[in-house]
């Protein structure tokens, strides 16, 4: 994943598009924090995983301000934040629908054998073990509620 990014950054400069070069950078220096962060502790380079945690972060936070944005009245700002977006989307797992979300909270539900709303942080816990960065863990929350509650 990383050398994609790498190589997805070097094209941008070729072809000379600013957006895609500065967001690209913007990447790097994310997963280079992270980097930094994890030698301090005594662990490898960031992980696949872990730089889809950043790509997941850093989408969210640009989600959070064109909606700012929106609200205030500045539309070409948040229309930059959503051009962001979809350029670190480009390089995030593709996101399970509804009806894929339902399967795989039914599917961990059943794996764990839980049976109540005391199960739900295990059910959580499992869910983002196996399904880091294809799912909304907002939306599957409420998901998992309802399955358990309703089972």
């Amino acid at each position: 994943m990383r050398a994609a990014i790498t190589n997805a950054l070097k094209d941008a400069m070729k072809a000379g598009d600013k957006t895609r070069t500065g967001t690209l950078r913007l990447v790097n220096a994310a997963i280079k924090d992270k980097d930094i962060l994890n030698r301090g502790s005594g662990r490898d380079a960031a992980s696949d995983d872990e730089i889809v945690q950043i790509l997941g972060k850093m989408t969210k936070q640009r989600e959070e301000s064109a909606k700012i944005y929106e609200d205030n009245a500045r539309p070409e700002l948040a229309a930059k934040e959503r051009e962001e977006i979809a350029i670190i989307a480009g390089f995030l797992p593709v996101q399970m629908d509804e009806a894929g979300m339902e399967a795989a909270v039914a599917a961990s539900i059943a794996d764990l054998g839980a049976a109540g709303m005391k199960d739900m942080g295990r059910v959580m816990t499992a869910l983002k073990e196996r399904h880091a960065g294809q799912m909304d863990f907002g939306k599957a929350n409420g998901v998992v509620k309802r399955m358990l509650s309703a089972g």
